[in-house]
């Protein structure tokens, strides 16, 4: 099967029920364009992420000390191992055993029918972090996968004292494969410094219920302040 292709190259602005505007960029679900990108995720990219399930009141934050032991599919269902912990996405056609088929319905709830890149804007309306986010049929999330964050220091995970915007490359990598964009986009490196609270949390996940207060980011495009988008 053909990797599909991607027409849609300019966001759509979402609203989360908090209030937190995110830019999204609709990604194919189709079975081999799903398990390509999980592939090059954490096969290359794997000790540059963090990834588990965001949802309200819940945000998982898991990193990996090695690259993974086994990613396989089967019956629909991508499997990411690191020895004995393993995650399952199901991301095709899955049948379920002979003796007990899986009905279509409930077949077609577990599998990705929405995939995302996106980049939340927080209360400012300049970007602050970037991201890929699945859903199965019934809008229940798969999983989040956190990119690297120009703000946030990888080994330590305190803010910066100034953004690097060289962790911003696995982004730009997938904007190019999947858009064809293969400019780096200004909006993304348009934020100064300008960081009032040292919490993570508000930066990462308001989504998932973390306080959103404390941020005081200044936009380039008009010199002053700004509460939201």
């Amino acid at each position: 099967m053909s990797v599909a292709a991607i027409q849609e190259v300019l966001p759509r602005r979402v609203v989360e029920p908090d209030g937190t505007p995110l830019d999204v960029f609709p990604l194919p679900t189709d079975p081999a364009s799903l398990e390509e990108l999980l592939r090059d995720i954490f096969e290359n990219h794997w000790q540059d992420i963090v990834f588990g399930p965001l949802v309200p009141g819940a945000a998982w934050e898991m990193r990996a000390d090695a690259a993974p032991s086994r990613i396989s599919l089967f019956d629909g269902y991508l499997t990411v191992a690191f020895g004995v912990p393993h995650f399952h996405i199901c991301v095709g056609e899955t049948k379920g055993p002979h003796n007990r088929p899986t009905p279509p319905e409930i077949a077609a709830a577990r599998r990705t029918s929405r995939a995302e890149l996106y980049r939340t804007r927080e209360r400012s309306c300049v970007p602050m972090s970037w991201g890929i986010r699945l859903y199965n049929g019934q809008g229940d999330q798969q999983i989040t996968i956190f990119l690297p964050n120009p703000f946030i220091d990888r080994d330590t995970d305190k803010f910066l004292k100034a953004p690097d915007w060289s962790r911003l490359a696995l982004w730009d990598k997938l904007r190019a494969r999947w858009f064809g964009l293969t400019e780096p986009d200004p909006v993304d490196r348009s934020a100064s410094r300008q960081i009032r609270a040292d919490d993570r949390r508000a930066l990462f996940f308001p989504s998932a219920g973390a306080p959103a207060d404390g941020f005081l980011i200044k936009s380039p495009f008009t010199g002053g302040f700004h509460d939201c988008c």
